[in-house]
């Protein structure tokens, strides 16, 4: 089990498929914070919530010059749809093989009526243009979450 990141450590780098068909690695946003927002499934209540509110604010991410990528392990097909049908603005990257999930250690054992099973911890890693993470967010609430990470990505 690899130890848990901290503020401070550096961002593990990696490259993921993206919505439309594109890629994304995180080395070539050296120079410009980054959210990277973990959740744990497209199209469901608190996914879309937070989605939609990180969506709502990305003029003001853009204008603090953040990049903002929301990370699941659903297929670039299923973001395609989630995105459409919910007419988000933020990158969503497919991570079916789990690696940046395992690398940033928000693949987690969870419970849900008394049944065990492996899912996404949400979670957001505030990292900085020097490449280290600034902040991090674990088990995340999704209201006024956003507006949490834009305030901290404007501090940077």
């Amino acid at each position: 089990m690899a130890k848990e990141l901290a503020e401070g450590d550096i961002a593990p780098d990696f490259t993921l498929s993206t919505d439309g068909g594109g890629s994304i690695r995180l080395s070539g946003l050296a120079g410009k914070p980054v959210v990277l927002f973990f959740y744990p499934k497209d199209d469901t209540s608190g996914c879309t919530a937070e989605s939609i509110a990180f969506t709502g604010l990305k003029p003001e991410f853009d204008a603090a010059g953040a990049a903002v990528i929301g990370v699941s392990p659903d297929s670039v097909a299923s973001h395609d749809r989630f995105k459409a049908k919910h007419g988000l603005a933020v990158a969503l990257v497919a991570d079916p093989e789990r690696s940046a999930l395992e690398a940033y250690g928000v693949w987690k054992e969870k419970s849900m009526y008394g049944r065990k099973y492996f899912g996404v911890e949400r979670s957001t890693f505030l990292i900085g243009g020097d490449g280290r993470i600034a902040k991090i967010w674990r088990k995340v609430k999704v209201p006024k979450h956003a507006e949490e990470v834009l305030a901290a990505a404007k501090a940077l």
